[in-house]
């Protein structure tokens, strides 16, 4: 089945399977997680655009020189910035983008590899890490 809109052609349906694929990943990733990082997520929606906006460029904390693709941003209230008044708030936001994923993995194991990167690495944000610290734990 394709997407709403879509047109059946051979090059929409290879697009299609290529989503799925990477929606497959991200799950395997997420599921992967360690039950204590899990529980972190709670309120926290993860979200796969097939590229970043001008507007998450602008938002992302890192290089936007245009030598480094976003892989993903997090958007939100770090858990460490939230004091006892918090609540009642709208899901914070992991993002991955799917293109540049892909375009930066020459193989189906690297980009499974580089998403699990990337979903720590935005889940990193959430618990209160810059990116230095990120970093420093190898998870840039």
């Amino acid at each position: 089945m394709l997407y709403w809109g879509m047109r059946e052609t051979a090059a929409n349906r290879a697009k299609l399977l290529r989503r799925r694929l990477f929606e497959r990943l991200v799950v395997r990733a997420l599921d992967g997680l360690p039950p204590e990082l899990r529980a972190m997520m709670d309120n926290v929606e993860v979200l796969i655009e097939d590229e970043p906006t001008a507007a998450h460029l602008a938002e992302s904390d890192g290089p936007n020189d245009g030598d480094d693709e976003l892989f993903g941003l997090y958007q939100g209230t770090p858990l460490i910035e939230r004091s006892s008044s918090y609540g009642m708030a709208l899901p914070d936001t992991i993002t991955l983008f799917r293109g540049p994923l892909e375009r930066a993995c020459p193989n189906q194991a690297e980009l499974a590899y580089q998403v699990r990167v990337t979903v720590v690495h935005e889940l990193s944000h959430h618990v209160g890490l810059d990116e230095d610290r990120v970093a420093a734990l190898g998870w840039a």
